[in-house]
């Protein structure tokens, strides 16, 4: 079982900055590939970055290519959304999930929603033009 809470969203006008912060609670959290996911109001929740469980390889929706980078500190058991020049567009509450990944090469990952196995509550990330 693998607890998530993500911190770091707010308001921010257009052009900003934030950064996501997903802890995890367990010991194994280099079993896990990880994702960011976000849902608009009134729209169904999408996929935004994912990160391998060894880090070396991400993977970008292509509205925020360019913008935002996902990392992660394993011995810190965080991953983090770091997003750049910010649109109203991205607007959110932005959900960070847990993929276990034990039996996977350490560069794999998914961008299905289906694929994760636990998700935190989410965390508002507000955008004013």
């Amino acid at each position: 079982q693998v607890q998530l809470v993500e911190s770091g969203g707010g308001l921010v006008q257009a052009g900003g900055s934030l950064r996501l912060s997903c802890a995890a609670s367990g010991r194994t959290f280099n079993s896990y590939a990880m994702g960011w996911f976000r849902q608009a109001p009134g729209k169904e929740r999408e996929f935004v970055a994912a990160i391998s469980r060894s880090g070396i390889r991400t993977y970008y929706t292509d509205s925020v290519k360019g913008r935002f980078t996902i990392s992660r500190e394993n011995y810190k058991n965080t991953v983090y959304l770091q997003m750049n020049s910010l649109k109203p567009e991205d607007t959110a509450v932005y959900y960070c999930a847990a993929d276990l990944v034990l039996n996977k090469p350490s560069y794999y990952i998914e961008y299905g929603e289906g694929s994760y196995d636990y998700w935190g509550q989410g965390t508002q990330v507000t955008v004013s033009s």
